[in-house]
């Protein structure tokens, strides 16, 4: 079934919507939530999760692309129960590690309340990822947006985890650096 006909389900408030989604976009979410929480169980709560959120949101919502919308969704509510559970444990976990890296390129969102500064950071971000190349990009989305594993980002694109912490390590120092040139405190 196509997105807009799975909208329109949920604008028409059936139950058929869930089915619809769970069978178009399950697998994906499942692994979203896997590759941030990697307890099978976990993950399949937060999916369910998603679809509660998505019958919340939509109507009044009618997102353009489904896909990423629910795609969002899984990954905020991954991350929010990731660090329900981890409070004591902090850096544990791939999701952890990774933005342990990412730290030193992206400043604090914390400290600025400022809505200009950071639809300006989300701008260079997506500028940014616009302008690598096709594989710098997916390593960086695997390893960034998808919390997957140096590991797994290898296997999947089929280069040596060398090749890929080398990978890395090149976009995030350009990343700083662009981020720096436009006036960003890192």
């Amino acid at each position: 079934m196509k997105d807009e006909a799975i909208i329109e389900l949920f604008w028409a408030r059936s139950e058929a919507a869930i089915h619809e989604i769970d069978r178009a976009y399950g697998r994906f979410c499942q692994s979203i939530a896997y590759s941030i929480l990697r307890v099978h169980e976990d993950a399949e709560e937060t999916v369910n999760d998603t679809w509660l959120k998505a019958w919340d949101a939509i109507p009044p919502e009618r997102p353009h692309h489904l896909k990423g919308f629910l795609g969002r969704i899984t990954r905020q509510l991954s991350i929010n129960r990731l660090e329900r559970e981890t409070a004591q444990k902090r850096g544990a976990g791939q999701y952890a590690l990774a933005l342990e890296e990412l730290a030193e390129c992206i400043p604090d969102q914390s400290r600025s309340e400022d809505l200009a500064e950071l639809t300006a950071l989300r701008d260079a971000l997506n500028r940014f990822l616009r302008s690598l190349p096709t594989e710098p990009r997916s390593v960086f989305l695997r390893r960034y947006w998808y919390a997957q594993s140096i590991a797994e980002i290898a296997a999947g694109c089929g280069m040596s985890e060398s090749k890929v912490k080398s990978m890395l390590l090149r976009t995030r120092n350009k990343l700083r650096k662009l981020l720096t040139e436009e006036g960003f405190a890192l």
